[in-house]
């Protein structure tokens, strides 16, 4: 699969944006576990052109982790064709436009999956950036605004009009944010569509190996992207890459996988500070799998999302280790 000049080999597996998830460190761990392009948190428009520092911060990528995207979201013209300008200046390889996202305070504004009732700006401002930049653009977006709305194989064709050279395609609607199940006959209808030329990448319960294979075998989709069932298990690349490419690959063990979640934290702390990289790191433990299954671990469990120094957490996972992974 490629985007514009970029080689993403075949069947493509994909790191959603995710905000306050998809940070420089994770998105490294990522790259490192199989996936074949990662993408920045989600960055506002506003806060980029009135340069916010911590804003402009979610622009930097190492050369490590190309090929990379940086996500930006807004809601009228004249800011995202400056942010996409500030964005191209500091050389991802891709830029994407965030059409999808469904929380409120970006919805319910008119960003993200707001557009998707001003189908016409949506479509001026893809149109403007486009014409702007000289790196590719590419969208990601849902299904339509709610169930009687589900316009994707329809403005699928108008955003490839526009200029874009990739599509993501989450297979829900706004309203139904993540609930319910994702639609992949929906996403199936849009790559079946011989209009569309350019490359369709699916988004939704991509959660085990079985799903990322079914999804170009099922669904044939040129590409998956991977959200939730990443964070705090940054391995599942791994496992997803192997079961896509039909090899075996001996599968991590605890004491790997624990290994990695603390270079998480401690990269989260250097990079930010103490009390706030082990506030960011929290939602990976709170997430990640590891921990599933371990009896009596609710009172731990606690306690390590409690945690607000790093010897303290670093204490609470060395006695988790030695008493329920058997990892020593």
């Amino acid at each position: 699969m490629k985007i514009a000049d970029i080689d993403l080999g075949p069947r493509p597996l994909m790191l959603a944006p995710m905000e306050d998830v998809t940070d420089p460190s994770f998105r490294l761990i990522c790259k490192e576990m199989g996936a074949d392009m990662v993408t920045t948190e989600f960055v506002s428009s506003d806060a980029l052109i009135r340069n916010i520092a911590a804003t402009t911060r979610k622009l930097e990528i190492s050369p490590a982790e190309r090929p990379a995207a940086i996500q930006i979201y807004g809601r009228d013209v004249e800011s995202m064709v400056e942010a996409a300008k500030i964005v191209e200046e500091a050389n991802p390889d891709v830029l994407d436009l965030n059409f999808g996202c469904p929380v409120k305070k970006v919805a319910g504004k008119g960003g993200g999956a707001g557009l998707l009732r001003d189908i016409p700006k949506m479509l001026e401002i893809t149109r403007a950036i486009v014409n702007t930049v000289k790196i590719p653009v590419t969208v990601k977006t849902r299904l339509g605004w709610d169930h009687d709305s589900r316009i994707i194989v329809t403005l699928a064709e108008q955003l490839q009009d526009c200029g874009i050279q990739a599509l993501a395609v989450h297979g829900r609607t706004r309203s139904q944010m993540y609930t319910g199940h994702a639609d992949w006959e929906m996403i199936a209808k849009v790559k079946e569509n011989p209009r569309l030329t350019i490359p369709v990448i699916g988004n939704g319960d991509i959660a085990t190996p079985q799903a990322a294979l079914e999804a170009f075998t099922k669904y044939g989709v040129d590409g998956v992207m991977v959200g939730r069932a990443s964070i705090g298990a940054p391995w599942i690349f791994r496992e997803m890459r192997a079961a896509v490419d039909g090899t075996t690959m001996e599968p991590l063990t605890n004491a790997e996988k624990l290994a990695i979640i603390r270079r998480q934290i401690h990269e989260s702390v250097g990079r930010i500070d103490e009390y706030r990289g082990i506030l960011h790191i929290r939602r990976h433990l709170a997430a990640s799998p590891l921990f599933k299954g371990i009896p009596n671990f609710r009172d731990t469990r606690i306690a390590m999302l409690r945690a607000s120094t790093l010897e303290e957490l670093e204490a609470i996972l060395a006695d988790v280790a030695s008493r329920c992974l058997d990892i020593g």
